[in-house]
């Protein structure tokens, strides 16, 4: 080969190599998967790890655009995911063993607060203590509350039912003020989420549920079965990233994503103190004995089992179904 011949080809080999580099560059970058997931409500602590994600950019560094939207209550969510509205919500997951037998798809994916949460609370200094104790009192809750199917079942275990209680079903804006005006005796909730709440207006303790036997795993992840199968990597990443958030507030960080949350949510008047004692609450209830010990998300076949015994006492579903089928820890690694 000539030199002349040779400089040509090596001028065409780098024109080439100078196109190709100038075409790479040009080329936009993978678009990041979007997702939208519907929390339970309007800000408070258990949200924290997805607005934190959401502030120091995980999501993002994980190839995700999350869209992480208010709630109007777990059922409301529920049925956002079950219709396809909403890809992903992060809900109460004891309510899927009834939605289930209603003909949802949805199956929990990852559970953050295994343990049941589901309390009463009572002004501080009272002297109820118990379900007894409750006779002759008042109860405030909202008709799709979590604590619905098992108001009748709850009473019965301090001997009670509805004539010597007086249940008052309140929509969910006038629960707190019925509470705080002391309208009633009890307010009919979660500790995570009332107790901080009623600290300022109606200083408050919380009988919990799991005190007489109900097993109703708290807050995680949904999606419907379809979702689940056909988007398994965008699951995956959302379930690490939240791992990661959590275990980064359980490591001290529980003012950091109090902050999150508020900067996330600038125009709720959010109170912080409230929100960080309600941080520190929800990591209280994240683990039962059958769940220390497990990767963050985990959810365990056995508390799974007791829920479903709970939810069958209770009358709110039918025997025989297998509590395989309310969840998976697939992507909880």
């Amino acid at each position: 080969m000539s030199m002349f011949a040779f400089g040509g080809l090596l001028a065409r080999s780098c024109a080439i190599a100078t196109l190709l580099a100038a075409t790479l560059s040009a080329a936009p970058l993978r678009a990041e998967e979007k997702l939208t997931v519907r929390l339970d409500f309007s800000p408070w602590g258990v949200h924290a790890g997805m607005h934190l994600a959401k502030e120091k950019g995980w999501f993002k560094e994980a190839g995700l655009d999350v869209d992480v939207q208010d709630g109007r209550g777990s059922g409301n969510t529920l049925q956002l995911v079950n219709a396809g509205q909403v890809d992903v919500g992060q809900i109460q997951l004891g309510l899927l063993p009834q939605a289930r037998e209603n003909g949802s798809t949805a199956k929990g994916f990852a559970g953050w607060d295994k343990r049941t949460d589901l309390a009463v609370l009572v002004d501080k200094d009272s002297p109820i203590s118990k379900v007894a104790d409750f006779k002759g009192k008042s109860l405030v809750v909202f008709a799709a509350s979590p604590w619905a199917p098992f108001i009748d079942y709850w009473l019965k275990q301090g001997g009670l039912d509805r004539t010597t209680v007086n249940v008052l079903f309140v929509d969910p804006a006038a629960l707190w003020g019925t509470y705080t005006a002391k309208r009633a005796d009890g307010l009919m909730s979660t500790e995570p989420s009332a107790l901080p709440v009623a600290e300022a207006a109606r200083p408050s303790k919380a009988i919990l549920a799991e005190d007489v036997g109900i097993a109703f795993p708290s807050y995680g992840l949904i999606a419907t079965e379809k979702t689940i199968e056909g988007r398994k990597a965008a699951l995956q990443s959302l379930v690490s990233v939240q791992q990661k958030a959590w275990a980064y507030i359980k490591d001290g960080h529980v003012e950091e994503a109090a902050d999150a949350i508020i900067k996330q949510r600038p125009d709720a008047k959010l109170n912080k103190k409230v929100l960080m004692d309600q941080i520190k609450l929800t990591i209280d209830f994240f683990d039962t004995p059958n769940t220390k010990g497990k990767p963050i998300g985990y959810q365990s076949p056995e508390d799974w089992t007791r829920a479903q015994k709970s939810l069958e006492a209770a009358g709110a579903i039918k025997p025989g179904v297998d509590p395989s089928s309310y969840f998976t820890n697939d992507f909880v690694k």
